[in-house]
């Protein structure tokens, strides 16, 4: 059996455990489908279906392989409800039973041709672990806030009530009904906001901009009980952090009683964009995948994604039973968990081990 076998076999097996029965008929054929993309992806590196095609070992001409991914991403019963939630609900449980505590974070990147992808996702150490996304036609650009509240509210609805989280974003996401929303949840959020932005204070009209007179480097400051824009929506923290070595400062409006809590958070939001450099120029290219159609990008993100997740795992276990001393080096460890994922599974083909396959952590 070749690596891309041994591959595609273990993937397939991993793919029916987050289901409370086994499988059959269609839902069986398109999990097959989708562990023949995890593997493809995996194995070239590469989101375009040539070039996934080539490192799946189904018997087909590679050009068959491409009509059964293409046929794959049009049909409409393939969702993230059905073939990612499973696996992203189990590894919110993981990750909730093991911290406590789950930190949120938002973001948008281009993907595929023209379009953009509105991703949340769990960090976790450092990188960020994809939970749900949305992908819309456009280039650059600001999405409008409805998406990031029917994103959020999905996001929602997987994460048990009473659970301690803190959602992060950057400026575009400081939308007063959508830090409403947040707080409806019971969680906690720090977000970026912009220097025009107004504010109240003792029934002041502020300008947030106006915070860093007289600052310096290595300083901030805090305005508690704000009213946040003109909608005077609060009471909010409203920060002024001046990082050290950085040429301007950052402001930040948050829920949190803590500034030195909030800048904490917020400094985890820069995470989501090692996730989205992994999923294309340092992993699977995704931004090469040529395709333009949102619901198809969509559907063949559920694939990169957890083909992401499971490149991590490989990254955790990899210290977990100390191979990165071989594969590595002995003193210490300057790899990415998603570098040491990759490394680790060139090592177990090597060594001809049984290949682990997880999608949670």
């Amino acid at each position: 059996m070749n690596d891309n076998s041994k591959r595609y076999g273990a993937i397939r097996k991993a793919l029916d455990r987050p289901y409370p029965t086994q499988p059959q008929g269609n839902q069986a054929r398109l999990l097959n489908t989708l562990a023949a993309l995890i593997s493809g992806i995996v194995g070239s590196q590469k989101s375009n279906l040539t070039e996934i095609a080539n490192k799946v070992p189904d018997g087909a001409k590679p050009e068959s392989r491409v009509k059964r991914f293409s046929r794959w991403l049009q049909n409409k019963s393939v969702s993230t409800k059905a073939h990612h939630i499973p696996f992203a609900s189990e590894l919110l449980s993981c990750l909730i039973a093991s911290s406590g505590i789950l930190v949120l974070a938002i973001d948008g990147s281009t993907v595929g041709r023209g379009c953009i992808c509105l991703m949340i996702s769990v960090i976790y150490k450092n990188r960020a672990l994809p939970i749900a996304w949305s992908v819309s036609k456009g280039k650059k650009g600001h999405l409008p806030e409805d998406i990031h509240i029917e994103l959020t509210k999905r996001v929602a609805g997987m994460i048990p009530t009473g659970t301690d989280v803190v959602f992060v974003g950057d400026g575009e996401f400081d939308g007063t009904t959508l830090l409403e929303t947040i707080s409806q949840f019971g969680w906690k959020y720090v977000c970026r906001t912009g220097i025009n932005i107004v504010y109240y204070a003792d029934g002041e009209k502020c300008k947030i901009g106006d915070l860093s007179d007289g600052m310096k480097p290595g300083e901030h400051r805090a305005v508690n009980s704000a009213l946040f824009t003109i909608d005077k929506y609060g009471p909010v923290m409203i920060i002024c952090q001046w990082g050290a070595g950085h040429k301007v400062p950052i402001y930040l409006v948050t829920d949190m009683n803590s500034t030195a809590d909030a800048c904490f958070y917020y400094k985890k939001r820069f995470k989501i964009e090692t996730f989205f450099s992994d999923q294309k120029s340092r992993g699977f290219n995704l931004h090469k995948s040529h395709i333009a159609d949102p619901e198809r990008l969509s559907r063949l993100m559920i694939a990169t994604c957890l083909a992401y997740i499971w490149i991590i795992y490989l990254g955790v276990l990899t210290i977990a039973r100390g191979w990165d001393k071989i594969i590595h080096r002995t003193n210490r460890c300057d790899l990415s968990l998603f570098k040491l994922g990759k490394n680790c599974l060139d090592y177990i083909f090597n060594e001809n081990l049984k290949i682990p396959v997880a999608f949670k952590i």
